[in-house]
């Protein structure tokens, strides 16, 4: 990772993330996550592959009085995830840890949400990142049944575990899903009308025994192609990006 680093706003500077300036970079999709949760004041949440923070950061934001736990297997990342913690007064305890090798004080806790957005291209099919930092936060190393399985391990009953992905996941997703998760949720984005989806998030819950529910996709920006050098997203997406609202993803 380089050595400099970089201060961005979120949520119109609700949200202050430190990150580095060359690497991976949060953008929209840990925003996304967040708004999906269905958190209620003093709940506890664990991120999965935390990065700097963002996404359990940016559900803080919107829902007071959370626990919040993140595992992140880079070190430098881990701290930057516990600055931005103490720099948004976040009750945020980050782990340095390996998801198949969790800390037994990790193994002793059950979660009412565990979030993810987990690397999405798998690197054997896929060019590998000139930044070592950033290879790592987007190439598949941990297998995503992997990632599953601890979700579904540190869920508590009834608990959700909630995860963000390239649509064209989903058939891994849910092939992979514990049998221990049910009530499924697919919640599709689309960037534009007329466009396949591009982005999920894929809900399920402990115990749960609804029958899969596809949602109608959510639309990303506006207009059938960017027609202008300006942010073009819709009303409700600005809403979740700007003002931190909730995505309406039925619980």
């Amino acid at each position: 990772m380089t050595d400099k680093i970089t201060e961005n706003e979120y949520l119109s500077g609700r949200v202050r993330i430190r990150q580095p300036a060359v690497g991976y970079r949060a953008g929209v999709d840990p925003v996304l996550l967040a708004a999906s949760i269905p958190a209620k004041s003093g709940q506890s949440v664990l991120e999965l592959g935390t990065g700097v923070g963002t996404a359990a950061l940016c559900l803080a934001a919107r829902v007071s009085e959370l626990s919040l736990t993140g595992i992140e297997i880079q070190p430098d990342y881990a701290a930057l995830a516990r600055a931005n913690g103490s720099l948004n007064q976040a009750d945020f305890d980050v782990f340095e840890a390996d998801l198949a090798k969790l800390p037994s004080d990790l193994k002793q806790q059950r979660f009412d949400h565990v979030i993810a957005n987990p690397p999405y291209f798998d690197r054997l099919s896929g060019h590998t990142a000139s930044d070592a930092g950033r290879e790592r936060a987007m190439g598949e190393d941990t297998p995503l049944k992997i990632w599953l399985e601890v979700a579904a391990k540190r869920v508590a009953p009834k608990g959700y575990i909630s995860f963000i992905h390239r649509a064209e996941r989903v058939g891994d997703i849910l092939s992979l899903m514990p049998p221990s998760m049910g009530s499924v949720q697919v919640q599709p984005f689309i960037p534009r009308p007329e466009r396949d989806a591009n982005l999920v998030i894929v809900r399920a819950r402990h115990s749960g025994r609804a029958p899969l529910r596809l949602h109608a996709p959510f639309q990303l920006h506006q207009g059938l192609r960017h027609e202008k050098d300006a942010e073009d997203y819709t009303i409700g997406i600005k809403a979740v990006l700007r003002d931190g609202k909730a995505l309406p993803i039925p619980a």
